[in-house]
């Protein structure tokens, strides 16, 4: 069973990613903010990460400086969750490593059909 990792500082962005990626038969870890995000990624086996841009402390850009730069989990696809879509949050995670991204509210097929892509 395929692992992934939902990092979101919105608790209900949270449960509707698990419930959905659940009943795609995934399994879901899910983390509220980027630091914890990355010390699961440590403690687990990851084959995708959903992650959030906009996030207090330690936001998106960050965290997927830091996946990127540990040669360890390097290489598991990111996608980018935003509220924003602004084409400057796109190209920075682009540039940074993201495979992709997804818009809030996220559209469930879409999810699904990317997600398939990539896995």
């Amino acid at each position: 069973m395929q692992t992934i990792l939902v990092i979101d500082d919105d608790a209900m962005n949270l449960r509707m990613a698990e419930f959905l990626l659940k009943q795609q038969g995934y399994n879901i870890i899910t983390s509220s903010g980027g630091k914890d995000g990355l010390a699961k990624l440590e403690d687990n086996s990851i084959d995708l990460i959903l992650l959030d841009i906009e996030m207090p402390e330690f936001n998106g850009f960050d965290t997927l400086s830091a996946i990127k730069a540990n040669p360890d989990c390097a290489n598991i696809p990111v996608v980018m969750l935003t509220g924003s879509a602004q084409e400057e949050d796109i190209q920075k995670s682009t540039a940074l490593g993201a495979v992709d991204y997804i818009s809030k509210p996220f559209k469930p097929q879409s999810v699904k059909e990317l997600i398939s892509k990539i896995l």
